[in-house]
């Protein structure tokens, strides 16, 4: 129950200022690839809907990927880089994803605790992405482990715009009933040659940020009305609550990637 109250607080903090959303991301512009090579990612925090403030990464505490249930540590592929978002600079990094073997790459990044100093609160996202070589699924619908993550019940990489994505929220591995999820879609993806938000494709919604909650057994759904990246963000639904002597709010997100029917 505490817990639950915690993220609702959290949430409404959040959805006070509207739009203004924290979301941790994993990016690469490619989720679907046919060729094997060494693909780079973007870990960036920054508030990606309204191309707005971006915020400093401290060292990622854990970087890796799964595939077919063995999980892989690329945290050695992590390179500091400087994010040039449209209001400020910040301190992000690349990292490198090796494709070799066909299946699914769920990537997963457990990043440094964000001060947060106008809340006065650490934020910590811990972030999942998927990449498919080959057209074959291996496994996108399985947890990787974290202390909180989304498991989707729709197959994350190529899913249609205007259908209905599904995910399950876990906290140490068990469902989050009653959580709200807050929605985020990347109106401006990063390049990957400057390190700048690209072109903007669409505006923040009035009324604050995109909710949707979780039912008894922790499952979202939330139907995907544009083709893109679409992210998705539990806040306060990990186990841990306090880090060096002030309130975590440790947050599961998880981002998928929508295509239009041709």
């Amino acid at each position: 129950m505490k817990k639950l109250l915690a993220a609702a607080a959290l949430s409404a903090i959040a959805i006070s200022a509207p739009a203004m959303a924290h979301f941790q991301l994993v990016y690469g512009p490619d989720v679907n690839v046919e060729r094997p090579g060494e693909m780079p990612l973007k870990l960036i925090f920054w508030h990606p809907f309204e191309n707005g403030y971006a915020m400093d990464m401290g060292q990622p505490e854990e970087f890796f990927y799964v595939l077919k249930g063995e999980k892989t540590d690329i945290s050695e592929s992590l390179t500091p880089i400087t994010f040039k978002g449209a209001s400020n600079e910040s301190a992000a990094f690349e990292g490198v994803l090796p494709v070799k073997r066909n299946g699914d790459y769920i990537v997963g990044l457990v990043p440094a605790p964000y001060y947060e100093e106008s809340e006065d609160i650490y934020i910590q996202q811990l972030t999942k992405t998927f990449i498919n070589k080959g057209g074959i699924p291996t496994g996108w619908n399985e947890p990787v482990g974290m202390k909180t993550e989304f498991v989707p019940l729709n197959k994350p990489y190529n899913v249609i715009s205007g259908s209905t994505f599904s995910a399950q929220l876990l906290s140490d591995g068990q469902p989050l009933a009653g959580a709200e999820v807050e929605i985020e879609f990347m109106a401006a993806e990063p390049d990957m040659e400057t390190n700048m938000p690209g072109d903007v494709t669409a505006e923040p919604m009035p009324g604050g940020a995109l909710v949707a909650m979780t039912d008894a057994n922790g499952i979202f759904s939330f139907g995907i009305p544009k083709a893109g990246f679409w992210g998705f963000a539990a806040l306060g639904s990990g186990p841990d609550t306090e880090f060096d002597g002030k309130e975590l709010s440790q947050d599961a997100v998880i981002w998928i990637k929508a295509f239009d029917l041709q």
